[in-house]
């Protein structure tokens, strides 16, 4: 999820239950009126991480079953491919580390691309023009030796870009990854213990906001790594099978003094060998998924 300098919010599809479909945009506005749904010409069914790059403002979507960064027409939704990402498409006769799988995406001062590779445990990086993907930093760390397989996912740099940080969602682990002249250092366990990281973003005051979408919160770190809040929580469904607060969230955006937060509502039983979550029974019952608002407490304004 993203919003654009207008305010409107633009969210991409996961359809896992339609193999050879295509993703969609969907847009909405600052009131959360429908405003659009296009296709996403070219993509696969299962998309991730859309972002507005901060130069160009050109929109991004990470295509995580088409092993591609797609430069997406927020109107038409024509796409061209702007980043391939190494690596073979996801398919149960390819070994899982060599699945290629773009999730997070984040930007450096100069307008640098990085992306979270969640099988590869590779965070990959491009410069602003795209282009073939090369390995920025490939680590142990990064890949998921837990439940669910998802290793790196979402990725923020701090304030002074002293620090990249990767979420590793199976692994319940922040990764912290010292940037040394515009290198990768040795990454390191910053943070144990967030149960899914996914989403994340560091704010002007140098705090971490991570999604935890295996415990249906958002977790607010300082730059220590010291806890500052805990933010959301899963209230059941309503009468048209939304889920009320949250439920599997899996992104996030902060405008103004609320927080807006993506409901991925993700059924773990839909992928082969996945055994049910705290939450999967839940989100099978999902019919309506949804974006929720939270006010942000005044001691993280």
């Amino acid at each position: 999820m993203t919003n654009d300098s207008k305010g409107n919010f633009y969210v991409v599809t996961w359809d896992y239950d339609h193999p050879g479909q295509i993703g969609h945009l969907i847009v909405f506005s600052p009131e959360g009126k429908f405003i659009r749904r296009v296709e996403i010409a070219g993509s696969s069914n299962r998309l991730c991480e859309i972002r507005f790059h901060p130069e160009t403002g050109n929109l991004f979507v990470n295509d995580f079953g088409g092993k591609q960064v797609l430069k997406v027409d927020p109107l038409t939704g024509a796409s061209s491919v702007f980043i391939s990402i190494p690596g073979e498409k996801l398919g149960p006769k390819v070994p899982r580390a060599a699945w290629s799988a773009p999730n997070g995406m984040t930007f450096d001062k100069k307008g640098n691309i990085y992306i979270a590779d969640s099988f590869q445990g590779t965070v990959w990086k491009t410069g602003p023009t795209g282009g073939a993907a090369t390995p920025w930093v490939k680590s142990d760390l990064l890949i998921s030796h837990g439940y669910p397989l998802l290793g790196a996912n979402g990725l923020a740099f701090d304030r002074s870009e002293t620090f990249l940080f990767v979420g590793n969602t199976g692994d319940d682990t922040i990764v912290r990854v010292p940037v040394v002249n515009g290198e990768a250092g040795k990454s390191e366990i910053f943070i144990h213990g967030v149960n899914g990281p996914d989403g994340m973003f560091v704010d002007e005051g140098d705090r971490l906001w991570v999604v935890a979408n295996q415990s249906d919160e958002i977790v607010v770190f300082d730059k220590t790594g010291k806890v500052l809040a805990k933010l959301g929580d899963f209230n059941g469904l309503d009468e048209s099978g939304a889920p009320r607060g949250l439920l599997f969230p899996a992104g996030m955006e902060k405008i103004g003094d609320s927080l807006y937060v993506l409901n991925l509502a993700v059924d773990g039983r839909w992928f082969k060998g996945f055994a049910q979550t705290v939450i999967s029974q839940w989100a099978g019952q999902v019919k309506v998924y949804n974006i929720m608002r939270i006010p942000i407490p005044p001691s993280l304004k």
